[in-house]
């Protein structure tokens, strides 16, 4: 049986971050400020979001923490928060995504079977999980926003792009050509 490794783990997840990018290009900028509903990030807060969580990874496994019960959660959600709340162009926006992404997903390739394998203590002490189970978490949180902000795009008339590229292959296949 072979391992879904480091590699994998990156090559997904750029799979993953590419669609957010996408996603933050399909959304005019003059729609960055848009809110969904009370007490809900606005479009480029949450791709701001989107694109630094990643540090939160970064800095629990390259640090190599075997336990999360003294990580200091709440000063790290204050950075976040801080973070988030810095004024950017759409511009900005998408080139973080891109660069915070590919930082982290270089550094996803360099981890070995060994390292993912790694069990570290959850926050509240009660069982541990590895860190490739941990990891993968970074692109199911990633994915829980881009479906946010898909469905953000519907409320601003906007097809969402694997939309248009589903349509695109069923409109090729119901016409006898291949997708």
């Amino acid at each position: 049986m072979s391992m879904y490794g480091g590699k994998e783990l990156a090559n997904a997840f750029r799979t993953v971050r590419k669609n957010t990018i996408r996603v933050a290009e399909d959304i005019p900028e003059d729609k960055y400020d848009f809110v969904a509903a009370p007490e809900v990030r606005s479009v480029g807060r949450m791709l701001t979001h989107v694109a630094i969580s990643t540090r939160i990874w970064e800095e629990i496994h390259k640090n190599g923490l075997t336990t999360l019960v003294d990580f200091d959660f709440f000063g790290m959600m204050d950075k976040f928060n801080a973070e988030e709340a810095k004024p950017r162009t759409k511009a900005e926006i998408v080139e973080l995504l891109g660069t915070e992404g590919e930082q982290f997903a270089a550094w996803l390739e360099t981890l070995t079977p060994e390292m993912l394998s790694e069990m570290v203590t959850v926050a509240d002490g009660s069982g541990a999980k590895s860190r490739f189970e941990q990891l993968l978490g970074v692109k199911e949180h990633e994915m829980h926003h881009r479906a946010q902000l898909m469905l953000i795009e519907r409320q601003l008339g906007i097809v969402p792009h694997l939309t248009r590229q589903f349509n695109d292959r069923i409109a090729k296949m119901r016409a006898g050509q291949t997708a």
